[in-house]
């Protein structure tokens, strides 16, 4: 009876602990369970670019990973944050900007909230540049004119918003506010850069302003809070300064100046305790900060090491046991047409001496820029599971062994061919979502063990197109500083190199009609054609003919703008010489030919626009201002024309020196005061 009693006991014990070992279970992994069930920021939970993924696979099969979903997306460089089943990113189409809400598995669109109309549609970097940030159970988000808004994470809906640029007036972001909101201890905390408030904090719940600080302008790097000796405190990457502040009063700990005039900071800072790691493009290199001795109000911060290497720009570095991983850029900023000039490096925190490095640092000037056997190139990075997840600038993904000692590629793949993206990946329960200008793909890198029903395909199976290296083909030399206005040598040689192009060319039109056609009655109907094509097609050669030759970046594409406006004035007044008046009436094949020339100008003039902002040669506005200063000369000297002998070939000399140089003058006013 007694045996019978303890086993009864036993089998009520053994029921009591079944669920109690379950629960303990569950809490006890809990701690990787919640963590792989959000990233709920561009740099993950902790803001450093890790995740705590356990089980990613260490090879991928010849076709590539699993991949999930693909969709258009549109404009934008918002990366993913992803919480549960959904996945939230920003951007733009034709009819404006856009917080997206998708199923994590699908790609479906749950819920869309649109706040803007598109931000430089056809501009070099097109539509909203920051991600979006969850926190407890809201999205919050910020947009390239300077608006912070907080929406409903399940339904989409407005729940607060404050407008940075009219409450502030933002400072220091010229190309748009990039600064993804930061969301720690029920906190938004935005380096705004306006006049008494350069970094402000803003209650999660309401909006309401809790505290601003100094009156330094902004840049584009977010706010990365820390803890140095157990005190809370944020770090916020300025314009022209590095600022510590304490993240419950905004009290101002240290400040280093870093430069003056323009500067740009992109790149987050790494904190591993007691060295804050910092880097900057311009070919700044990095450095270490020691804060030990933060509590001392007495010392000023002390570099712990300096080193030349490490730049970055657009894409961020992490730390993983000491070690510092990311692209060493060599170009002095990113490109918007071609690959950027570097080196991938792997370097000791504590010291700063490089441990390996991947690649030349050489520029690919191939017509199709692949990058050489093995190079790695500027890329995004996340450190999950002993392991590195890259995504470069050409769309491939990389895995990489997170390995001090040398550089061991374990995997690659292709998911983004065709064009370069700068935005960082987002790995959320083994998914990777990432995306360009043009499209997102979800791929499964996780345990293939545990690969999703809904994988019905492979990276290999996407339908990608081959990226093509334009300005490989096209300049042999370009500008180091793209946004820079083209300084006093460059404009002069410019201009004279237009006017050798041009007055040849009109000398030799010239002289022909005047020697074997100028008793004809058609004499006009032949010098808009000739000059055009005499300018054009040395015009159109000669910024690529020029740089091989001579080393030099000759700009002369503006000859060919010049030409096409005297082409379709000078065929106006041939049809007028001839009586053919505007209000005549022609059959349509005289229709199109009579507006031929006008054709062939808006032609010239898109084409030279388009492949100005392919190259990144962003000062092209400019140069079509110059019309403005032409179009009346080049029109009196079409009205006006001697048709025979010297007086045409003087006549072509005078209105080239004078009509270009007016192009070139208006040109120069409007890049002075417009730059």
């Amino acid at each position: 009876m007694r045996v019978s009693i303890r086993c009864s006991a036993t089998q009520s014990s053994l029921r009591l602990m079944v669920p109690l070992f379950v629960f303990v279970n569950l809490v006890a992994g809990s701690g990787n369970c919640l963590a792989q069930e959000t990233w709920p920021a561009v740099r993950g939970p902790s803001f450093d670019g890790h995740a705590d993924e356990v089980a990613l696979a260490s090879e991928w099969p010849e076709q590539g990973p699993p991949v999930l979903w693909v969709r258009k997306l549109g404009q934008g460089y918002s990366a993913f944050v992803a919480e549960g089943g959904r996945v939230f990113t920003q951007s733009q189409n034709m009819t404006g900007q856009f917080v997206y809400c998708l199923e994590a598995d699908t790609g479906q669109t749950i819920w869309e909230y649109r706040y803007d109309w598109p931000y430089e549609a056809a501009g070099v970097y097109p539509g909203p540049r920051s991600t979006p940030t969850l926190y407890k159970g809201s999205v919050y988000f910020t947009s390239p004119d300077g608006l912070l808004a907080c929406l409903s994470q399940s339904s989409g809906e407005l729940k607060w918003s404050v407008d940075l640029l009219d409450t502030y007036g933002i400072e220091g972001c010229d190309f748009g506010y990039a600064c993804s909101p930061t969301l720690v201890d029920n906190k938004v905390i935005l380096p705004v850069g306006g006049r008494d408030a350069g970094v402000v904090a803003f209650d999660s719940a309401s909006g309401a302003e809790l505290w601003r600080s100094t009156s330094e302008p902004a840049s584009y790097t977010p706010a990365l809070p820390i803890e140095v000796n157990g005190e809370p405190l944020v770090v916020c990457y300025m314009q022209n300064s590095l600022l510590i502040l304490n993240r419950d009063s905004g009290q101002l700990k240290r400040r280093l100046d870093l430069s003056s005039g323009y500067d740009e900071h992109s790149a987050w800072p790494i904190y591993q305790e007691p060295l804050l790691w910092l880097s900057a493009p311009f070919k700044a290199g990095s450095y270490a900060l020691d804060l030990s001795a933060l509590d001392d109000n007495t010392q000023e911060l002390r570099r712990a090491w300096t080193t030349p290497m490490m730049s970055n720009d657009v894409c961020s570095s992490v730390c993983v046991d000491g070690y510092i991983y990311g692209f060493d850029i060599f170009d002095v900023q990113s490109k918007t047409h071609r690959p950027s000039r570097g080196i991938f490096r792997c370097m000791e925190l504590a010291t700063g001496a490089e441990a390996w490095s991947n690649g030349t640092g050489k520029p690919s000037r191939s017509a199709n820029a692949e990058l050489a056997a093995g190079e790695i190139g500027q890329c995004g990075i996340i450190a999950a599971d002993g392991k590195l997840v890259i995504l470069n600038e050409l769309g491939e993904l990389i895995l990489l062994e997170a390995n001090p000692k040398e550089c061991v590629e374990l995997a690659r793949c292709s998911v983004l061919k065709g064009e370069l993206t700068w935005t960082a990946p987002c790995l959320h329960r083994g998914r990777l979502y990432v995306r360009n200008q043009s499209q997102a793909v979800c791929v499964y890198i996780g345990s293939e063990s545990e690969t999703p029903i809904a994988a019905t395909q492979r990276t290999g199976d996407l339908a990608q197109r081959q990226y093509y290296n334009l300005a490989a083909l096209i300049l042999a030399v370009e500008p180091e500083y793209a946004f820079d206005i083209p300084h006093q040598r460059w404009l002069i040689l410019w201009y004279v190199t237009g006017l050798v192009i041009l007055i040849p060319g009109r000398l030799l039109v010239g002289w022909t009609l005047s020697r074997f056609r100028w008793h004809t009655e058609s004499v006009g109907d032949f010098i808009p054609a000739g000059v055009f094509v005499a300018a054009f097609i040395p015009g159109a050669i000669g910024t690529t003919l020029l740089g091989w030759l001579t080393g030099e970046f000759v700009f002369t594409w503006p000859v060919c703008l010049y030409a096409a406006l005297e082409y379709v004035v000078a065929s106006r007044a041939v049809a007028l010489e001839d009586g053919k008046s505007a209000g005549e009436k022609c059959d349509l094949k005289s229709a199109l030919i009579r507006r031929w020339p006008l054709f062939v100008f808006l032609s010239v003039c898109a084409g030279y626009f388009l492949i100005c902002r392919r190259l990144s040669l962003v000062f092209e506005w400019a140069f079509l201002i110059g019309f403005v200063g032409a179009l009346p000369i080049v029109w009196l000297a079409n009205r006006f024309r001697p048709k025979r002998g010297r007086l045409l070939v003087l006549h072509f000399i005078a209105t080239t020196l004078i009509g270009f140089s007016a192009f070139f003058g208006a040109t120069v006013v409007f890049l002075n005061s417009r730059y």
